[in-house]
């Protein structure tokens, strides 16, 4: 009879297209977790190549791993180092938040139509 075996999921592996990338950064950053959003950043720097990362932000290889531990608190310059070595462009748009809506805009289809009789 064979053993069960189970396989490490490692993300960076299936992160190879910009599109994906930016979708999976998108994703993270809605549950507003700080360490999920670094280990994030961490799996697409590790797809990436960690060494050209780390070169082109002027970090060694092994500190660039630290920095990007979920126990770490780096600095935002070095996040933001980061994503530009990466290719990477944030933008921020407002959060969409659940409004009452009017006593206009309760009115029902029906109520609508009475409004508008030709």
């Amino acid at each position: 009879m064979k053993k069960n075996e189970t396989t490490v999921l490692d993300i960076a592996e299936y992160l190879d297209s910009e599109e994906v990338v930016a979708e999976y950064l998108n994703m993270v950053s809605e549950s507003e977790d700080p360490a999920l959003f670094l280990r994030a950043i961490g799996h697409i720097a590790r797809s990436k190549g960690m060494s050209l990362i780390a070169e082109k932000i002027g970090l060694g290889r092994e500190s660039l791993y630290k920095a990007l531990d979920e126990n770490a608190h780096p600095r935002f310059e070095t996040i933001f180092k980061v994503l530009n070595a990466m290719g990477i462009q944030m933008t921020l748009v407002p959060k969409v938040k659940f409004r009452k809506r009017s006593k206009q805009t309760e009115l029902c289809v029906a109520e609508k139509r009475g409004q508008y009789r030709v």
